[in-house]
């Protein structure tokens, strides 16, 4: 017992040299301040000048960044309007597919697209989407004004190919008839939080259709209001083939105009007053017109210039907007080749970019930076490939030669399809005569001895290789497109290498 005291002793004292330690270290320590750690900080305030300048440059920024979806469904209603001669409510339509004349973020050239640009402003309004056909149905999506996916389409839709009336409500909506009632009706139903909308349909053809018989099929699509549904007025349809459409964001002074145009044309949402607050200081408010000074439009021109650069390093940088497809086993890429990445649950909440907690600025931003038109659900049948890098890890310029081996077992039960983008506008390569190849022109192409494909891209087709070239001459990057993947983990087996550079 009395060794057992003796050792319980000595462990305490031992406690209590090490505490006492540790309050003498504590003690030799700087007092902690608190009424006195300004650092000055008033002084330093008196020498910024002109802060209400920098004040609006900075919201000039962060104003673009979170406008950014908002504003690539404005252009749609700018191009309607200027390049079609058309409006809200019209549907333009393609009988043939876009090409380097177009304007229009990372769209394919194999598709004659239908789109149309709309607004419930007077009303509750329908989308009628006729039924599949044995040659032509309709993958694609409708958005409101914010770029946020308020239902599919066609055979992957809501209509499961049968076709079908898609209802918006505008907001605020309290007409007689009920939602409940008026899906009674048949009509599919959506209350909404903008007035304005827009839709982007890509038709999938069968049976040896043509692109005609897609233009022809878009005819099919109505648009009116439900006020107008006993007998609906004939829709505006406007053949977009012949003409130079560009409903690209251009990042000058009109993309202030089409934020604007979003804070005058719907409803100032919840999630959204305190950035509408901020606009203030670039003239921007609700109710008035837009008539910024020259201050005013010299801070925006600063300011959008540091959102373009943030927006595009988000694209450029792996593990941001996109990352590696093939890696080894440490995480080390085996090919250049990225998928797209989007934020966790984003997929499966429909590309709201909202959560429980927070807007998604950056990660919106940076995907409607270059693509329009995400899907309500994940799917439709086309896997994307991403080419930023060549096989050195260099990114591409406009002014090299390079070269892409297309295998022949390239896993696409319908066809393969590789174009060329500019990596300032995320558009096709202006006043050229191809944008893109694909194993659609087989035929024309020359195909090596063991089935495989090189698709060269350079400012000048290499001697001989004129069939296989496409133009580039700028700074430029490549989607890969599979249509109908053989199966949803292909990439287990498969690989698509890298472009070489050859000169």
């Amino acid at each position: 017992m009395k060794k057992k005291t003796t050792v319980m002793v000595t462990m305490l004292l031992m406690m209590m040299v090490v505490v006492v330690g540790s309050v003498q270290a504590a003690e030799k320590l700087p007092p902690e301040k608190t009424f006195d750690q300004t650092d000055g900080v008033l002084d330093r305030a008196r020498s910024i000048e002109d802060i209400e300048y920098k004040i609006m440059v900075q919201r000039a920024t962060q104003g673009a960044i979170y406008y950014m979806p908002a504003v690539v469904m404005v252009d749609f209603v700018k191009a309607i309007r200027r390049d079609l001669g058309g409006d809200l409510n019209d549907v333009a339509y393609l009988n043939a597919p876009l090409g380097s004349d177009d304007g229009f973020l990372t769209a394919n050239d194999v598709t004659a697209y239908a789109w149309a640009s709309l607004s419930s402003s007077r009303g509750p309004i329908i989308v009628e989407v006729p039924p599949a056909t044995d040659k032509v149905s309709y993958f694609g999506s409708i958005l409101n004004a914010w770029s946020q996916p308020i239902e599919d389409v066609g055979p992957a839709g809501r209509d499961k190919g049968r076709g079908g009336k898609y209802l918006l409500l505008p907001p605020g909506y309290d007409g007689e008839t009920s939602k409940a009632e008026l899906e009674k009706e048949g009509y599919f139903v959506y209350e909404t939080d903008t007035y304005e909308y827009g839709f982007s349909f890509r038709p999938r053809l069968y049976n040896n259709a043509t692109d005609k018989d897609a233009g022809d099929y878009a005819k099919g699509v109505k648009i009116y209001f439900l006020s107008e549904a006993v007998n609906p007025p004939p829709t505006n349809h406007l053949n977009a083939t012949e003409k130079s459409y560009d409903c690209l964001p251009y990042y000058n002074y009109t993309f202030f105009q089409d934020m604007d145009h979003v804070v005058q044309n719907n409803p100032i949402r919840t999630q959204d007053k305190a950035m509408v607050s901020l606009l203030k200081d670039l003239g921007i408010v609700k109710g008035k017109p837009y008539e910024p000074t020259e201050r005013q439009r010299k801070a925006m021109h600063e300011g959008l210039l540091l959102a373009y650069a943030s927006m595009q390093k988000y694209f450029v940088t792996p593990g941001k907007s996109m990352e590696p497809l093939w890696k080894d086993k440490n995480g080390k890429p085996k090919a250049q080749w990225m998928f797209w990445l989007f934020a966790p649950g984003q997929p499966e909440a429909g590309f709201t970019h909202e959560t429980e907690t927070e807007i998604l600025v950056d990660d919106r931003a940076a995907k409607y930076f270059y693509v329009t038109y995400l899907p309500r659900y994940l799917g439709g049948g086309t896997f994307y490939l991403t080419g930023l890098f060549d096989s050195h890890g260099d990114m591409y310029d406009g002014k090299s030669t390079y070269k892409l081996n297309v295998p022949k077992d390239t896993p696409a039960k319908d066809f393969w399809s590789v174009i060329v983008y500019s990596l300032e506008t995320k558009n096709f390569i202006r006043d050229v005569d191809r944008v893109g190849l694909s194993s659609r022109n087989a035929d024309a192409m020359q195909i090596n001895d063991d089935g495989s494909c090189d698709v060269y891209f350079a400012p000048e087709a290499p001697e001989g290789k004129e069939s296989n070239w496409i133009p580039t001459g700028e700074d430029f990057f490549l989607l890969f497109r599979l249509y109908g993947p053989e199966s949803k983990d292909f990439y287990k087996t498969w690989m698509l290498g890298d472009l070489e550079k050859i000169n």
